[in-house]
């Protein structure tokens, strides 16, 4: 199960355009020493734009470091990202180079907003980035007419998995357009064009359910996945709100839910207690840690727990 460590990082007014919110945590390990977190704090306009802080790797709760400037910028206006970027999913591609997989934001008239995911690279061990395209890299389609976000990548050896979520469509409530969405699979050979065969994962366990920000990890030939799910109508904080799901494959692409082996519940007061959302699963060693948000998607901050056997 999960032991809570408590919260590691709240953004409240840390300066002109860190001033609210530390939403998606996006774990990697930098070196023998340190584990560097993107996430994206939010500006006075309340749009998402990513950077990252470092914390020590035998010990995650001492931050080293905290970087106060953004790693990329909003897109050109009318592109995907022009209102917001939320980094998802870093990969190691070489000693200095990293992929980072990010959801770009846009803004809509119909409904409140259109996801698509790009990618960001940084060739110098994870410090700076720049968009390997203004366009994104996985966009709807017309087997996926709506939009794709929260990806996580995991490489292995030439073989691609991505792990996404699609929506499906909206549901009116209360007359406001909400989204729904779940988990698909993707594969590629160079992480950048990808073949997407449509295959649901992580189908929703009932009607108006969504499934989302999946982060894997593979130990003894067994993917393990933790991600998020919640209802559509009252999960702002309410009965409804994002809880944390588990679930397990020999395949990458054909899992067995198992919610209840997730290792974490909401806490019955606190940071969390209302919400636990956008997990990012790391394993240093023998040790696997796991960095969460709790209320409020991220307005309550980071916060960091390790599996105890």
């Amino acid at each position: 199960m999960w032991s809570k460590k408590g919260v590691l990082l709240n953004i409240e007014n840390y300066n002109d355009w860190m001033v609210s919110h530390a939403c998606v945590p996006t774990a990697l390990n930098i070196d023998e020493n340190t584990i560097r977190i993107y996430y994206a704090p939010r500006n006075k306009k309340g749009k998402s734009i990513p950077t990252y802080f470092d914390v020590e790797a035998n010990n995650p709760l001492k931050i080293k470091y905290i970087h106060d400037q953004p790693i990329l910028d909003l897109g050109e206006l009318g592109t995907f990202d022009d209102d917001g970027i939320m980094p998802c999913s870093a990969v190691r591609i070489s000693e200095s180079c990293i992929y980072l997989y990010y959801v770009g934001w846009n803004p809509s008239v119909s409904v409140p907003y259109r996801n698509a995911i790009g990618l960001a690279i940084s060739n110098d061990n994870g410090k700076t980035f720049t968009k390997a395209f203004k366009g994104a890299i996985v966009e709807r389609n017309k087997a996926e007419p709506f939009f794709t976000a929260s990806p996580f990548v995991l490489k292995e050896d030439k073989k691609w998995h991505l792990w996404y979520a699609s929506s499906t469509g909206f549901v009116l409530v209360n007359g406001k357009p909400e989204p729904l969405y779940e988990i698909k699979y993707a594969y590629s050979n160079d992480g950048i064009d990808w073949i997407r065969p449509n295959i649901t994962c992580i189908p929703p366990a009932e009607r108006y359910q969504c499934t989302a920000r999946p982060t894997v990890i593979k130990e003894n030939g067994l993917y393990k996945m933790w991600f998020t799910f919640r209802g559509s109508f009252d999960y702002r904080d309410g009965k409804e709100s994002y809880k944390i799901g588990y679930a397990e494959s020999i395949d990458a692409i054909n899992w067995n839910r198992l919610d209840g082996k997730s290792g974490i519940q909401l806490s019955k007061f606190g940071w969390d207690s209302k919400m636990q959302t956008y997990p990012s699963v790391i394993k240093i060693k023998e040790k696997k840690y796991l960095f969460y948000n709790g209320n409020g998607f991220g307005k309550t901050g980071i916060g960091l727990a390790e599996w105890i056997e």
